[in-house]
């Protein structure tokens, strides 16, 4: 009885750490317990892309589904949302970024592929999404994936919608960019015919230009994002993983997702991965 008088009063005083966001739970050492004594969480992102990882021109705020789950890790690590670094990554920079240190993880509509998980490491799948594209309003020859034949398609570097564009319709011309923000003018000018890529980030590209552009609505494949994080980091893998898992019980993912993705009315019912 003495021993747990003295335990309780140790814990009221706040002498003892509780809950797996103190420093004092992680392994010294790791990768969390590094995070939480700098103070901040570096996460990688995309800029560009409304409803995921979006920088608001007028304020700098990063908003989107990518930056709400991170921040929530940043909360878990740091004791709060906003001990959060974003750090721009376009497709083609994510395994770079996560290998030479740049970001502590990369969450940016990154889909999880055995080609890059020769380099880096995925936590489970937190959002599933699927290929769908964008065309002209006026445009009525594009309306399932096998019309792209002959098509010019717009599609960025180092995203697997290029390898699933190669094998479904070999005869369209890819037009290959650093970012999918650079192929909304083209399409609009009418110097490509259509934009590939998730589905998702095409909704918010729509979601600015809906008396230009259609979403034609016929996906096909399917993307599960991971976090990126760096190469057999295993104790980190399996810490937002925890993550994850809990916020798709306790009401966090679909609070996330509410915020961001379902003010277009989209329902999450294919979105959302499933409990674990």
């Amino acid at each position: 009885m003495r021993a747990l008088r003295v335990l309780l009063v140790a814990l009221l005083a706040g002498l003892l750490p509780t809950g797996c966001g103190q420093a004092g739970a992680f392994p010294e050492g790791s990768t969390m317990a590094r995070i939480k004594e700098r103070g901040v969480l570096t996460v990688g992102i995309k800029f560009d892309q409304p409803m995921f990882g979006y920088k608001d021109p007028s304020s700098g705020r990063i908003t989107g589904f990518d930056a709400e789950m991170a921040r929530l890790v940043a909360r878990d690590l740091t004791g709060s949302e906003r001990n959060i670094r974003f750090v721009e990554t376009v497709s083609r920079e994510r395994e770079n970024f996560i290998e030479q240190g740049v970001v502590d993880l990369v969450i940016a509509t990154y889909s999880i592929t055995p080609v890059r998980s020769e380099r880096v490491s995925f936590t489970d799948p937190y959002y599933i999404a699927g290929q769908d594209m964008l065309v002209r309003v006026g445009d009525t020859t594009i309306n399932q994936v096998t019309d792209l034949d002959g098509k010019t398609v717009c599609t960025a570097t180092g995203s697997t919608s290029v390898d699933r564009l190669r094998s479904t319709v070999p005869t369209a011309e890819l037009e290959i960019v650093d970012a999918y923000s650079i192929c909304v003018p083209a399409l609009v000018a009418g110097r490509v015919d259509a934009l590939s890529t998730d589905d998702t980030i095409l909704l918010g590209l729509f979601a600015q230009h809906p008396d230009t552009l259609r979403l034609v609505g016929k996906p096909f494949g399917r993307e599960p994002y991971g976090m990126g994080l760096r190469k057999q980091d295993a104790a980190f893998r399996g810490y937002l993983n925890g993550l994850i898992a809990r916020w798709l019980r306790d009401g966090e993912w679909d609070r996330a997702y509410m915020a961001t993705i379902g003010v277009s009315g989209v329902t999450s019912s294919s979105a959302r991965p499933s409990n674990r």
